[in-house]
């Protein structure tokens, strides 16, 4: 087994697709053997590791509720965490932690649609007009939920419309003061 690299950590989102795309082609080798026993593999490497980040969250936090916010901010042990059903911090908590990780785009969460996933924000460009593209918030939001929330499997942005028009108020013509 090869240590893990210093320079970057795994992405628990990319991993998990090489995980299922491993055992999909196992499944598909015609070895229904082979598939089984690999999946019965990956079940027993969750629950071993799952029960190992317990009791890590256990140690580390002897009273509820009072878990490192360095631990819970790092998205690969948030994501691990959240796979385990071990974070401590409730879905829409979570979800407003990926949302404020998005600094290019200032995101309000308009409502969250659990049976498909759909998470629908508005979003308003860092300036406050609401020119921001609508196409790159919803990267953004993707990107940082897929550890934190990663029950959101859709972002749906709505562009909040921009606020009141401002006046320019200058000097009064001479005579009308």
């Amino acid at each position: 087994m090869s240590a893990p690299t210093a320079t970057r950590p795994p992405n628990a989102e990319r991993t998990g697709r090489r995980v299922e795309e491993v055992l999909e082609r196992l499944a598909t080798s015609g070895d229904p053997t082979a598939a089984a026993a690999a999946e019965e593999l990956v079940r027993s490497l969750m629950d071993f590791y799952g029960a190992g980040l317990a009791r890590i969250v256990e140690l580390l936090d002897p009273a509820p509720g009072t878990a490192s916010a360095g631990l819970l901010g790092d998205e690969l042990v948030a994501s691990l965490l959240v796979l385990h059903d071990l974070h401590p911090e409730d879905r829409d908590t979570r979800i407003a932690r990926a949302l404020d990780s998005v600094r290019d785009h200032r995101m309000e969460v308009v409502d969250f649609e659990e049976h498909s996933g759909t998470l629908r924000v508005r979003a308003r460009a860092g300036g406050g007009c609401g020119c921001g593209s609508g196409a790159d918030a919803r990267q953004a939001a993707e990107a940082a939920l897929a550890c934190f929330a990663p029950e959101v499997r859709a972002v749906d942005v709505q562009t909040a419309p921009a606020g009141p028009t401002l006046l320019q108020i200058g000097t009064a013509p001479t005579g009308a003061r």
